[in-house]
């Protein structure tokens, strides 16, 4: 297979821009009227983000995760605390969060920190899911090395079969709470639009424009 010449693709973005007077001064709000945008252009995981976490050695590590939740108290997901993800989150609260919309060429970049919910909204959406889930969530050691994935499958299925589906308490949800967003518009020519929202200490929100 011959290698594709990547130093020659090219994309110009041309799908809008974004300007300061068309903006909200609350950068949830903002991201609300983004997020809402896209499901109504492509519905395709359009909650999916980049989680990105630094372990105690100052490693940094990034994977896909699925938003379940948001307000001005900040962007919830859920996962397995044993996991790599959970147990760097135990020694470095620092993380940063990654939207990339291709279909409007846009993206949000959030950094702030994280702490877990409360028990009660993880039971909440754990039950909401699909009992298969469930029972994955139960029987999964995230992160750990597995020698046969059908063993895997055995134990969801005898998970189902005996009904034991009660919410791990290494199972449960995050909350990130943002002190910095920057939306990202593509633009012709790689002139891109950047507006930052960073949250001072007054607890205002100052706007400012990046250099592309």
């Amino acid at each position: 297979m011959q290698k594709p010449e990547l130093s020659k693709l090219r994309k110009n973005y041309n799908s809008g821009e974004l300007n300061e007077s068309n903006l909200t001064i609350d950068p949830f709000k903002q991201f609300e009227i983004w997020f809402n945008e896209v499901l109504s252009n492509d519905k395709l995981e359009a909650n999916a983000m980049v989680l990105s976490t630094v372990s105690k050695n100052l490693s940094p590590s990034s994977r896909f995760v699925l938003l379940k939740d948001y307000s001005e108290k900040g962007f919830v997901f859920f996962t397995n605390y044993n996991s790599k993800k959970g147990k760097e989150i135990e020694g470095n609260k620092n993380v940063a969060l990654l939207f990339f919309w291709p279909s409007l060429e846009r993206q949000v970049r959030i950094e702030g920190t994280i702490k877990k919910t409360s028990a009660k909204i993880s039971d909440e959406y754990f039950y909401s899911r699909p009992v298969e889930s469930q029972a994955s969530a139960i029987i999964s050691e995230q992160s750990t090395v597995i020698n046969d994935y059908n063993n895997l499958v055995i134990q969801q299925q005898e998970t189902l079969i005996n009904n034991i589906l009660k919410r791990p308490e290494n199972w449960g949800g995050y909350i990130v709470t943002p002190i910095l967003f920057e939306f990202w518009q593509g633009r012709i020519n790689r002139l891109h639009d950047r507006i930052q929202y960073r949250f001072e200490k007054n607890k205002s929100w100052k706007i400012e424009r990046l250099s592309p």
